[in-house]
């Protein structure tokens, strides 16, 4: 029997096979990489550190980060823009666009938002997509050289198609599950998710969210937190989280002296 390792199969944390042959330090690398040119697009837009707006997209996502166990150098950024969006990098690097802040509307829904990037970079969704993409372009390069040279192009068409749309789709849906069990244990309600992505379907109605973009449809997205939540409560007891305003005073002060300041 082949050894897993040498086929770079792997589990993911919720125990779907995928394959992953990036290391952490390539992924870590490309990141890098990633996060000068995302500064370097939006230079100018990104909120000036120290603004209410800044500190408290940045305590959320504390919050969230701390109840993971990760550590690592995180990055939070917020984007003076009108989209509705929200990434993460590899390495740790998040970006929320201004425009989704009014959807997040408040508190736990913006750690929704935060708890699902952070689900990715815990997941390591990104080392997975480049992995496929290395691997669809070499055998594309090789079909290329053998069938048609034109298949080259397409099979450059077809990797998107494929990375954005269904397997995109397996990470989205891992970061929902994920992110649910992350805000739970940063003391947030899970059940808060659901609103979110009501107000989330709303907002579909007149300009679809770019955070949507090859997501799982909104209604089945719903459907599938409403499964997770007692899971994501039993993690919520679990942490002992004191009650809402207690817990909302704690990292109000804390975040005073975090790292993220």
């Amino acid at each position: 029997m082949a050894n897993p390792r040498v086929l770079h199969l792997e589990d993911s944390p919720t125990g779907r096979r995928r394959f992953i042959n990036v290391t952490p330090e390539q992924e870590t690398h490309t990141g890098i990489e990633a996060y000068r040119e995302v500064l370097q697009q939006y230079y100018g837009q990104i909120e000036p550190r120290g603004t209410p707006t800044d500190l408290y997209v940045r305590r959320v996502a504390q919050r969230v980060i701390q109840a993971t166990g990760m550590k690592g150098d995180w990055e939070v950024h917020v984007i003076r823009s009108p989209e509705k969006n929200a990434f993460v990098l590899p390495g740790g690097k998040i970006f929320v666009f201004s425009g989704i802040l009014p959807v997040a509307a408040n508190e736990s829904g913006l750690a929704t938002i935060l708890s699902h990037e952070v689900a990715h970079q815990y997941a390591r969704h990104s080392a997975e997509k480049l992995s496929q993409a290395s691997l669809l372009q070499v055998l594309y390069i090789i079909a290329s050289f053998f069938v048609d040279p034109n298949i080259l192009q397409l099979g450059q068409a077809m990797s998107s198609l494929l990375l954005e749309l269904p397997n995109s789709r397996q990470c989205e849906q891992e970061a929902d599950q994920l992110g649910l069990y992350f805000m739970a244990a940063a003391c947030y309600d899970p059940k808060e998710a659901v609103g979110l992505w009501q107000r989330m379907r709303a907002a579909e109605a007149s300009s679809p969210p770019q955070f949507l973009n090859t997501h799982p449809s909104t209604a089945s997205r719903i459907d599938s937190i409403q499964k997770w939540i007692p899971e994501a409560e039993t993690r919520r007891e679990a942490a002992k989280c004191p009650n809402p305003d207690t817990t909302r005073a704690f990292f109000e002060h804390q975040h005073r002296r975090s790292w993220l300041e």
